[in-house]
């Protein structure tokens, strides 16, 4: 966090500062004071000695601000008479900066403006620059954390001559009661600045019905199944910035289908409700994909071949890679990976780069290789310039891009008891580190949970929800697991447990009850609906519950409508440009496939009138640039969310990224991160939110780095991790052995290949029940005879002809 110096020695006493500040404020109030620095408005500036011109004590510098900053860089601040109005102004000069920032801001005492959780505020300041390497930086005093780093509003242009530079901040979060800005320097030039004021810009909302014991739509949202099934086995979707989804099926875990070579995928329109086949080359059947910046998505490996029925062999991943094309529905084949990957993890990088790790090879052992995609070169990178940690992440790791540049492994993954170690970490790709992140609880019960960035990315907050591993224990988990990124020493913390649903007969469920196969959507309100899942990771008692979670306060609303389709295995959801979400699949363990399609339109789309965003500047928008748009009501705020890539419940690009208003009537004006990191480029979808919580129908912009001018902004978060060096850690194979993966166990996706056909998956483990009564739990949820290709290590065949759960094998009663 950056570090602020403690306040000037000399200080005048409080009473004395009050009577100047009294002063001052007199004398703007008869025309002396710097009143023309500031637009005209009714409201009260909530700054205190805005204009610099009272000096406190020895220090000489201006009462209530203070010098601040953090990092290895050569500084100086100096109180000049090159003023913007009366006559002082304070100017900071970097002749050489490594890293860190300086800045002028309100002293972190009485001085601080005073706010109101729930409101939003206007700040401005006069400033003049050498370079592009200013932002508008904002911290907050947590009632119980104390002062902390809040985000950056904006990055501000090189200015020669005297500008005013003016945003709106976020929402104010719950448990704050003062905050501290200013402009910080962050790369060498000067940097001088004066006449500071701050308003409060709130936008009253109409009362909320559902706060008084509504249950109407308005509080609940509401589910249609569509009228058309989807015509394949929908285990991927990915939302195109054309507007339509993509549905990948491959073989669809179907062997009969693999073994045919029917390969599928459709690509459906939420407008109309029509799909349209698209050839489909190879079995894309639990491959990886990831949205490239051009609007292309890049689909990592898939199914070389399902697993033998004796379960001798595992299923083999494939290294052929290709991108889809949405300007030619087609998919184009780019350069082979280093390595066969089923179940990879895809994550763009700030620079357009995709890393995928993880999965299973094409030996069926765990691949320890990492792939690097080169959106520049338009391929795969050869080994020596795909950088090694020779470490196995697991099947489906979820990889979220942090705002320096590190990958955070969340916990959560597909099929397995999980990684060694605290079951969290950090990886730094570019030095070949890996950093263990404490607090994670039950860290191998996280099959099939699902990881979110939470609104907004600036926050760098992740909740970790649900999931499950009955190879463990019985049940799935309720828990959630918060995490600040921010944080020197980051850790997790426990969150609200998931909010309780029922089973399909209608009976609740009861004590520490959960959900696997949990789909977790952001919403443009910036709130996150959380879907779907069932009780066991053998795809059998779908959960049906739906809630809100609500970052701001971490606590979700319970209670929402819920889905009349079963959302387990191979089950997703998605956001939709107009604020609908999509959810589709269901694969429950007797091989069959639900392609019923739902839509669900939240709470939000029943409280009145959208915003429009009427008219949009430009499309394509640089890194730490001001982009204009125009709406026809007020709104509170505006937001990119970047379009889903989902499956198994894992998406690890999902984000959204705050954009700080200026606004002027009906014109507003949108402040874009310099951080790719934050926003990785490419097409994002861009909407609006009015003081109910309502939000526009979004437009589609492309963010990328042509023409960027300032440097990337990066503060300093979670150093104090303990990192390893590559080939010291646990996971990683000895010198002179890198190929190789990791041995899987017996049972690494939670079923027993050793009964029925390959795509059923009879548990690995059971319930706790008397052996005996397994064929008639088997029998009860639809499994029906099996025959035993291997060991009947379940004691299955009690007749030993041949069959489980044969006329032989059933208990009677």
């Amino acid at each position: 966090m950056p570090y602020h110096p403690p306040r000037p020695a000399g200080a005048r006493p409080a009473r004395t500062r009050l009577l100047l500040t009294a002063l001052l404020l007199f004398a703007a109030a008869v025309g002396l004071g710097p009143l023309g620095a500031q637009r005209a408005t009714a409201a009260s500036n909530l700054v205190r000695n805005p204009g610099l011109e009272v000096l406190d004590g020895p220090s000489r510098f201006p009462q209530c601000f203070e010098k601040s900053g953090w990092g290895d860089n050569d500084f100086s601040f100096a109180v000049t008479d090159d003023a913007h109005s009366g006559s002082r102004a304070v100017r900071i000069q970097l002749t050489r900066r490594a890293d860190g920032d300086r800045k002028t801001m309100m002293l972190e005492n009485s001085c601080a403006p005073q706010v109101t959780p729930g409101h939003q505020y206007d700040l401005s300041f006069w400033y003049r620059s050498t370079t592009p390497n200013v932002a508008f930086t904002l911290f907050r005093h947590d009632t119980a954390q104390g002062w902390v780093y809040w985000t950056d509003l904006k990055t501000l242009p090189q200015a020669a001559g005297w500008t005013r530079t003016e945003v709106r901040t976020p929402v104010i979060p719950p448990n704050t009661d003062q905050v501290t800005w200013g402009g910080a320097l962050y790369g060498v030039g000067t940097l001088t600045t004066d006449d500071y004021a701050m308003t409060d810009a709130t936008v009253p909302a109409d009362p909320d019905p559902c706060t008084s014991g509504g249950t109407g739509p308005e509080c609940r949202g509401r589910w249609t199944v569509q009228s058309v099934d989807s015509p394949v086995r929908a285990v991927h979707s990915v939302l195109l910035h054309t507007g339509k989804v993509l549905l990948i099926a491959g073989s669809g875990n179907d062997r009969d289908a693999f073994a045919a070579g029917t390969f599928k995928t459709t690509l459906f329109d939420p407008a109309t409700g029509s799909y349209t086949d698209i050839p489909t080359p190879t079995d894309f059947f639990c491959a990886g994909h990831v949205q490239l910046p051009d609007g292309r998505v890049l689909v990592v490996g898939g199914n070389k071949a399902y697993a033998t029925a004796d379960g001798s062999v595992g299923y083999r991943g494939l290294r052929t890679s290709y991108v889809f094309d949405p300007d030619q529905n087609r998919y184009v084949q780019v350069n082979d990976m280093l390595a066969g990957h089923w179940y990879p993890s895809a994550t763009e990088m700030g620079n357009g780069d995709v890393l995928a790790l993880g999965g299973l090879g094409e030996d069926s052992a765990g691949t320890v290789v990492n792939e690097h995609f080169s959106y520049a070169r338009n391929k795969w990178l050869p080994m020596g310039e795909a950088k090694q940690a020779w470490s196995f992440w697991g099947l489906y790791p979820s990889m979220i891009l942090l705002q320096d540049g590190r990958l955070f492994y969340t916990g959560s993954h597909v099929f397995g008891p999980g990684l060694p170690g605290t079951g969290a970490s950090v990886y730094d790709y570019d030095a070949g580190t890996i950093s263990e992140v404490p607090g994670l609880r039950r860290k191998d019960e996280r099959d099939e949970s699902m990881s979110v960035l939470l609104p907004p990315a600036q926050d760098q907050k992740v909740l970790t929800m649900g999931g499950g591993n009955h190879t463990v224990a019985p049940d799935a988990l309720r828990l959630t697991d918060l995490i600040d990124m921010k944080a020197a020493s980051p850790q997790y913390v426990p969150g609200p447990d998931l909010p309780q649903g029922h089973y399909t007969d209608g009976s609740p469920q009861t004590g520490a009850q959960g959900k696997v196969y949990v789909s977790a959507v952001i919403l443009p309100d910036g709130k996150v609906l959380e879907t779907g899942g069932a009780l066991h990771t053998y795809r059998e008692d779908p959960v049906f519950e739906a809630s809100l979670y609500d970052p701001s306060t971490n606590t979700f609303q319970a209670g929402l409508a819920t889905d009349p389709v079963p959302r387990t295995y191979h089950s997703s959801s998605t956001l939709l440009p107009d604020g609908r979400v999509l959810s589709i699949g269901n694969n429950p363990g007797n091989g069959s496939f639900d392609q019923r399609v739902s839509i669900y339109q939240p709470p939000y789309l029943f409280k009145g009138d959208r915003p429009q965003i009427t008219s949009l500047a430009s499309t394509r928008w640089t890194y730490g640039t001001t982009q204009r748009i125009t709406v026809d009501k007020p709104v509170v705020k505006a937001s990119l969310i970047r379009p889903a890539a989902v499956t198994h419940s894992t998406d690890p690009n999902q984000r959204y990224v705050d954009l700080p208003m200026t606004v002027d009537g009906d014109t507003v004006d949108l402040s874009l991160t310099s951080n790719p990191n934050l926003a990785p480029p490419g097409w994002y979808m861009l909407s609006v939110v009015d003081a109910n919580g309502v939000p526009s129908v979004s437009k589609w912009v492309r963010i990328g780095s042509e023409g960027q001018v300032a440097a990337a902004r990066v503060q300093s978060f979670a150093d104090e991790l303990r990192a390893s060096e590559p080939g010291t850690g646990t996971s990683a194979p000895h010198a002179g052995h890198q190929h190789h993966g990791v041995r899987m166990a017996q049972g690494f996706d939670g079923c027993d290949h050793a009964y029925g056909r390959i795509n059923q998956c009879v548990p690995w483990t059971f319930p706790k029940m008397p052996q005996a009564e397994r064929c008639t739990w088997l029998l009860h949820n639809g499994y029906g005879r099996l025959r035993v290709h291997g060991r009947d290590r379940h004691h299955l065949d009690r007749d030993k002809d041949g069959i489980a759960c044969g006329k032989g094998d059933v208990r009677r009663s």
